[in-house]
């Protein structure tokens, strides 16, 4: 715990001095999310059926930017080798780099996804089911954005292909996150969308961990 923590306040930190990538994702979520009006058209009624599938598809695209720098600095600099020798698990260490970019990029988004909503016209009723799925969702993407980000490590065009691994791996997520928001909508139930969102929650807190460990191990050997 006390190594899990140490990387957890560096990583917050090291991103309280690069405060342009946490505003970066904001401002491309909002102004992705108003393209949509602009292309689809004003109607208020199109705006509210398609607005949970704007917003997280938005918030999917907005977490995935600052990921290509979740290990690269250090990997350049030769921290990542520090951390690796410190006596810290592997796991632990890609644990707390998750937690952190979750803090740093999923809970600003997971604010922002409220403005949002309202101004594609979501109903005020569906916000807290959009939020709860959100909530779990933009979790589970920085799970599988760090595992996503391990694997690709010192990979030539690794830029290029973590969207392509880690998209393929969240489109339950997302299909999950927007039928519960729909559903919420149209005043059926969304407890079964949310427990399935919980189960992805649930299997990627040990897996996505222990699955970049292993892939910062081999990057660095």
């Amino acid at each position: 715990m006390t190594a899990f923590l140490a990387v957890l306040f560096r990583e917050l930190r090291l991103a309280a001095r690069h405060g342009a990538d946490t505003l970066g994702a904001l401002l491309f979520f909002f102004v992705a999310g108003a393209l949509f009006p602009l292309a689809i058209g004003p109607s208020p009624e199109t705006l509210a059926r398609i607005a949970p599938g704007v917003v997280w598809v938005c918030a999917l695209l907005a977490a995935l930017l600052p990921l290509d720098r979740l290990f690269g600095g250090d990997f350049e600099d030769g921290s990542l080798d520090q951390l690796m020798v410190s006596g810290a698990p592997a796991s632990v260490v890609a644990g707390a780099k998750a937690l952190a970019h979750w803090l740093v990029t999923g809970l600003p988004l997971l604010l922002a996804a409220g403005p949002l909503a309202i101004m594609l016209q979501m109903r005020f009723a569906t916000l807290p089911v959009l939020l709860g799925g959100l909530a779990m969702g933009t979790a589970v993407l920085s799970l599988l954005g760090t595992a996503g980000a391990a694997i690709v490590l010192g990979a030539r065009r690794g830029g290029v292909l973590l969207p392509v691994l880690v998209l393929p791996l969240a489109t339950p997520v997302l299909i999950f996150g927007t039928l519960a928001a729909d559903a919420a909508g149209f005043g059926l139930s969304a407890r079964p969308h949310l427990l399935l969102l919980a189960a992805f929650l649930a299997a990627c807190l040990p897996l996505c961990p222990l699955a970049a460990g292993a892939a910062l191990r081999g990057a660095v050997d």
